[in-house]
């Protein structure tokens, strides 16, 4: 029996580009969808959920007509465009076995129809990647997070045509072909079912394009979106496929937002709906991916709700052909299902939540449950007997910086010692894990909240919701703790 972390275990942290980077429209860079995404501090909670998820098409060109920085907190990110020296230093004195970077499809192809790539965008990335290497750092790439060129959703309507593929594919080959050396694992789509929950981050739709009215929002796109997601199967299958013919010994990824569902009740409703729920919102995702089939469950369901999932012949045969070699996911919370209408409900990743009366939770009403990735990673790995990866997991706070320039935040590290304990014992399980990228470990705008106040980094960034400051790094408490939990390899979690 594994009674510990494996010894090449891989201790990180998890950036995306659009939240980290900055470097608006500099050397090259298209706009991207995230660079539309308004500003959350200015605005009610219910107008800023919709800014947030981009669900008007009169939301999305107020974005595209603001020309420099505006509003709009992804336009400057962390400014790791021009403090990545900086960063890669600091993931070194850290001891970062792995850094989960993602690439800007816009910063390599600008509209995303050029046939060339960005040079300028290139370089910056290798430049990135080198320094990670030359300190023993290696990469975990993401090449679409939450973002895509604007010229993909104007001329195309995101994912849903089946062209989107073809343009994806020519930005996966350049990346494979530029940086397969340099690179431990590729994952082509962060949390591929957040298009269900997102439809503008996931997969590029702006919702009332397809609506007859904003009262049904999804009337009409449920179509649109599970398309979308489909060819977005299609185009990691091609990668896999790309990747493994570049070089077998590529391992490539797939990656959802991992929700963990509990029944409500013992009442056989409530117990069936949560396995709906886990089968729905999770399951559905990794079962294409990882075993290369579309399951029975969604079958029935897509009937019953009059959901068309267009294909093409051949799809099906190279979505089986070309499964993942990884299955990585996100957590951060659990959830209660059940039929009770009436249930109390908290905020979550990607979606609202019924709350868990057991459970502690955090600033921003996100449920604290490190028993629920041990019981994720049991189930994950049961399923599918592929090494698993936990790509994000990290708590949202708004940190104080005291007169002395010192951040402490107990708070983070307690979160993070509970979660490490949990996988540690879920090894002991037999659990296959092979790593750990924390989220995220620079401060970055949030992509829920769209702000920088609700921080998840040990390295703390001076700038504010509106872009104010020297965008100084700091180190908080949790540098120096996690520090030590790498060197020890997870046995000093004191």
């Amino acid at each position: 029996m594994k009674t510990t972390f494996p010894t090449d275990f891989l201790w990180g942290g998890a950036t995306a580009a659009h939240q980290v980077e900055g470097g608006f429209m500099e050397d090259g860079k298209g706009m991207d969808t995230s660079d539309c995404r308004l500003t959350s501090t200015k605005y009610g909670p219910e107008q800023a959920n919709r800014f947030m998820k981009i669900e008007t098409r009169s939301m999305y060109e107020q974005a595209l007509a603001t020309e420099g920085l505006g509003d709009y907190p992804f336009r400057w990110g962390a400014d790791e465009y021009h403090h990545w020296e900086e960063d890669v230093e600091l993931f070194a004195e850290m001891g970062l076995k792995i850094y989960r970077l993602s690439f800007a499809w816009s910063r390599i192809f600008p509209t995303g129809e050029e046939t060339e790539p960005n040079q300028a965008g290139l370089d910056y990335y290798r430049k990135v990647i080198g320094a990670c290497r030359a300190h023993g750092i290696k990469i975990y790439g993401t090449m679409v997070h939450y973002s895509m060129p604007v010229n993909l959703v104007n001329k195309y309507g995101g994912w849903k045509d089946r062209h989107v593929i073809e343009l994806f594919c020519r930005y996966a080959k350049v990346l494979l072909e530029e940086f397969h050396d340099d690179v431990e694992i590729w994952l082509p789509f962060n949390e591929v079912n957040s298009g269900v929950f997102h439809p503008y981050n996931g997969v590029g739709i702006v919702v009332d394009d397809e609506c007859a009215t904003w009262d049904d929002p999804f009337r009409n796109v449920k179509s649109d979106i599970y398309t979308g997601i489909h060819n977005q199967f299609v185009a990691n299958a091609l990668t896999v496929k790309m990747a493994h013919e570049i070089d077998p010994s590529i391992k490539v990824s797939c990656m959802i937002a991992r929700f963990m569902p509990y029944p409500g009740t013992c009442h056989p409703e409530n117990v069936l709906l949560a396995l709906q729920d886990q089968q729905r919102d999770n399951f559905f995702f990794t079962d294409v991916m990882a075993r290369g089939t579309y399951p029975g469950y969604m079958d029935r369901y897509f009937t019953e709700n009059g959901i068309e999932v267009r294909m093409e012949d051949g799809d099906l045969d190279l979505i089986a052909a070309y499964p993942v070699d990884v299955v990585s996911f996100s957590y951060y919370f659990s959830s209660i299902s059940a039929t009770d209408d009436t249930w109390e409900t908290t905020d979550g990743n990607l979606t609202a939540a019924k709350a868990n009366p057991y459970l502690e939770k955090s600033e921003w009403g996100w449920q604290k449950d490190p028993i629920g990735l041990r019981i994720s990673l049991n189930l994950l790995w049961d399923r599918y007997q592929k090494p698993l990866f936990i790509a994000e997991n990290g708590l949202g706070a708004k940190d104080v910086v005291e007169e002395d320039g010192s951040i402490h935040d107990p708070y983070r590290v307690d979160y993070l010692r509970d979660h490490f304990l949990a996988m540690k014992e879920a090894i002991k399980d037999g659990v296959d894990l092979l790593g750990y990228t924390m989220w995220g470990i620079i401060d970055v705008v949030s992509s829920g909240t769209i702000q920088m106040s609700k921080r998840y980094g040990m390295i703390y960034v001076d700038c504010d919701d509106e872009g104010n400051g020297t965008f100084e790094r700091r180190k908080k408490d949790s540098f120096e703790w996690y520090k030590k939990v790498i060197a020890s390899n997870g046995e000093n979690l004191a």
